[in-house]
């Protein structure tokens, strides 16, 4: 990647915090939960009214499973957030690269979530909620202990920052 597009989403003076490597787990075994039923089906399918065309639909759903699953190990290392004077950045992804900014002053709600697994592996995601529908943005992956930290800090930040509202 040229330096001019690095520098897009990696700037200088960001030290960035990076969400916990537990995310991984989490979403792989979510992935398995959610290919479970369409490769077992497809299998016992094949086996029962072997076909070959059955064989090659089952042979896909266990490459996109592999894929899927590749990509979320090199995902989750990608994930990321800093904390600067006026804003939150979040990163994420590798292939296609995304950097968000939340002005402090625009946040109106953050929130704190941890599903079932979640709890399980000790980490939960940090919803901003902002001024604007439909541009929220979260933090997965945080030890509870950060996403406290982190939500408090973020509440007071734009508390003491409202942008006119």
């Amino acid at each position: 990647m040229p330096d001019s597009m690095s520098h897009l989403f990696d700037p200088d003076d960001v030290e960035w915090t990076r969400v916990s490597p537990q995310l991984v787990k989490v979403r792989l075994l979510t992935w398995t939960f959610t290919m479970v039923v369409p490769v077992v089906g497809g299998a016992v399918v094949s086996v029962i009214w072997p076909q070959w065309w059955l064989f090659a639909i089952l042979a896909v759903l266990v490459g996109v499973y592999v894929w899927v699953a590749w990509v979320i190990r090199r995902q989750v290392p990608a994930m990321g957030y800093a904390e600067r004077d006026d804003d939150l950045l979040i990163r994420s992804g590798i292939m296609f690269r995304s950097l968000t900014v939340v002005p402090y002053g625009r946040m109106q709600l953050v929130d704190v979530e941890a599903g079932p697994l979640d709890r399980k592996f000790g980490i939960a995601k940090v919803t901003l909620h902002t001024a604007s529908m439909g541009t929220d943005a979260e933090v997965p992956g945080l030890v509870p202990e950060e996403a406290a930290r982190l939500r408090d800090r973020l509440a007071s930040r734009g508390e003491s920052r409202l942008a006119g509202l």
